[in-house]
């Protein structure tokens, strides 16, 4: 159940679009975890971010039901364009639609497959990343994706908190708690970049490349 504290933000945010309102209910019929969806006000976040960073190349590890990509993809000035990694492709049909519900169909590229090879062909500077993809393999991806970000660029890494988990009295022993908080603890370390953790759904790094 919503909290009051989520619904009182989520009055007080930008309505999402009718197509945003398509996709999450898409993704509430037809999918078993709805709960994976971005939502309207983090949804909204990576927008804006995407608008005041500037960010004309764009690329998105985690994309499910295309929710997320569909609001960084609103957020790309004339001429940007935004790569969507994917690895479910019953996915692809949904994502598709809702993209050209959007009308952002020409600004995405979806690479189906497994998000750590595919990482390994793409070329050129990103100025913009979204990480939300398998929990236990951040640090490959962070560590796959710091050379190709711009200096000066954003990478939003998200369920950083993961329900809590990463900061329990009795830490959790499954796998992706423990991948979590080695991740966490080496961004917040690591030199090559700057970062803050917000407390916005299930937590957000913003890591801001040096």
């Amino acid at each position: 159940m919503e909290s009051a504290l989520n619904r009182y933000i989520r009055r007080h945010s930008s309505l999402p679009s009718e197509a945003l309102l398509w996709i999450e209910k898409q993704t509430n019929i037809r999918t078993n975890y709805p709960r994976m969806l971005s939502g309207p006000v983090q949804g909204e976040l990576l927008k804006m971010l995407v608008e005041i960073s500037g960010a004309r190349r764009v690329l998105e590890i985690g994309s499910f039901t295309g929710y997320s990509s569909t609001c960084m993809a609103l957020g790309l000035p004339e001429g940007g364009h935004l790569d969507a990694l994917e690895l479910n492709d019953e996915l692809e049909d949904l994502m598709r639609e809702g993209w050209e519900r959007a009308g952002v169909q020409g600004l995405i590229t979806l690479h189906i497959g497994d998000a750590v090879q595919t990482l390994k062909t793409l070329r050129g500077e990103y100025d913009f990343v979204f990480i939300d993809a398998n929990k236990r393999q951040y640090l490959d991806y962070y560590e796959l994706v710091l050379p190709l970000t711009r200096t000066g660029g954003l990478i939003v890494a998200d369920d950083v908190l993961w329900d809590g988990k990463v900061y329990a009295d009795v830490p959790s022993g499954d796998a992706q708690t423990r991948a979590l908080l080695e991740f966490n603890d080496l961004v917040a370390a690591d030199p090559r970049v700057e970062v803050v953790m917000l407390p916005i759904r299930d937590g957000l790094s913003l890591i801001r490349k040096r």
